[in-house]
């Protein structure tokens, strides 16, 4: 099944060309340790995914991309086509002349509407090309104008116009320190809209994905192409094929299904988050050895210690024990600091995948109590390596990784709600103080159920 990806503001735009890269290349790519055959039915699986063939033969992304300015566009568009190895489809595209000057009503409010008609016409146009649509992939940021007020006016129409399809966002989280002034604002809109319209949203901090540039591929100037390709190696990593069942013969059809069903059993709980290891420069992969039993150790303390990367790592962690005189779960008694899970998938690509033993994270203290461990945590495999990793392993996890964040993001938005700082700026577009309040309220409980795991 296919999945058409939604490219929505500067940030989406720049992130979904990367993603698209990252995909084309390690499918061109073959791997020694695998088949012909099974290269060839990596590479089908992955082509009905994510690109149609023209009569040029060469592969088209099945994507719409949207701005309200022009320039990211045009070089998105000539950057994919100048690769020789893909590109956009020429007519699957949407710019205007004037941004949305980082006030997320004027997305939502103006934009959105004015241009609905066109943006959706193009999605399905999009749509009509796959035998058979899995569904939808967003990707935009959190803190701008164009990619989250319209995007989450866009997602709106996309669950109306497409009510069975699967609806997955990819969400950028600002930098702590501040891009703009309003970008709390336009983040709790942005948040409280999406947990309406979409099925997930697959979340990735900016701070975080600095620190990998920074300490794990050493990397002196970053630049955001520096962190828009970290990003696309890691959702390159959950989007490429793989056996979802246990000596499965055929890759999965269903990517944003089964996504779906692994992770999100309950809709209250929308948020994931992913990790990725190993990450390092690519002239250091010639010198690195990795064992799967170091790696899945790694991979699950990051997990339970909420740590984003496999370095400073707090090996101290350790779950509750299960029987103790712990009286819940959100108990005071509860380890300070445990990351607690809703659900988890583990994802194996390279080298003798099937003898990992994933028996660590079938522990049934991560996990919230309401659910049986057995349903709460699957494994996904490959033989296949990655992106030139020999071996390598990506959690997806609907857990409590994104509390603190959320919470100081709601805090700060209140903050200045309380004084009226700003609100002019959204009222004048059709933002009401009402809006607001639906928002912070529609938040505070995502944090409220979140925290009670």
């Amino acid at each position: 099944m296919s999945v058409v990806t939604v490219q929505l503001g500067q940030c989406g735009n720049q992130i979904g060309h990367e993603v698209f890269n990252v995909i084309c290349g390690d499918v061109r790519g073959t791997h020694g340790l695998c088949s012909k055959k099974e290269n060839e039915s990596y590479h089908d699986a992955c082509k009905e995914r994510f690109f149609s063939e023209e009569e040029s033969e060469v592969p088209v992304a099945r994507a719409v991309l949207v701005d309200m300015e022009p320039k990211v566009i045009s070089q998105t568009l000539s950057t994919a086509a100048r690769s020789g190895y893909w590109k956009y489809d020429d007519q699957s595209h949407f710019c205007q002349k004037q941004g949305s000057g980082n006030n997320w009503a004027n997305g939502y409010s103006v934009h959105g509407p004015r241009h609905k008609e066109v943006i959706m016409n193009l999605v399905q146009k999009e749509a009509e090309k796959c035998d058979r649509l899995s569904g939808f992939f967003t990707i935009m940021s959190m803190a701008g104008g164009t990619g989250s007020g319209l995007g989450a006016f866009v997602t709106q129409c996309l669950r109306d116009a497409f009510p069975t399809s699967f609806i997955l966002n990819h969400v950028i989280w600002p930098y702590g320190t501040g891009e703009v002034i309003v970008q709390n604002y336009n983040s709790v809109l942005t948040l409280s809209h999406l947990y309406q319209s979409s099925d997930a949203l697959l979340v990735h901090e900016n701070d975080v994905i600095h620190k990998i540039c920074a300490q794990l591929m050493n990397i002196k100037q970053i630049s955001f192409r520096d962190v828009n390709q970290v990003i696309a190696h890691q959702l390159g990593s959950v989007f490429q094929p793989t056996y979802t069942a246990e000596g499965g013969l055929h890759y999965s059809r269903n990517p944003l299904g089964d996504l779906m069903e692994t992770l999100v059993p309950h809709p209250e709980f929308k948020m994931l988050g992913l990790r990725n290891i190993p990450q390092m420069p690519e002239n250091s992969l010639a010198y690195s050895t990795f064992s799967w039993p170091g790696l899945i150790k790694h991979l699950r303390q990051m997990l339970i210690a909420n740590a984003k990367m496999e370095e400073g790592i707090d090996w101290q962690v350790r779950p509750p024990r299960l029987g103790s005189s712990i009286p819940s779960s959100h108990s005071t008694n509860k380890p300070l600091h445990f990351n607690t899970s809703i659900a988890n998938l583990v994802i194996l690509r390279g080298k003798d995948t099937h003898s990992v033993d994933l028996g660590t994270f079938r522990d049934p203290s991560l996990y919230t109590s309401w659910l049986n461990p057995q349903d709460a945590f699957n494994a996904w495999k490959t033989p296949r390596a990655f992106n030139k990793y020999e071996k390598s392993a990506s959690l997806v996890s609907n857990s409590q990784f994104l509390l603190k964040p959320l919470d100081n993001v709601v805090g700060k938005a209140w903050n200045m709600f309380a004084s009226k700082a700003y609100i002019h700026q959204y009222t004048k577009f059709g933002i009401e103080e009402e809006d607001f309040l639906d928002s912070f309220t529609a938040l505070e409980q995502v944090i409220s159920s979140y925290s009670m795991l």
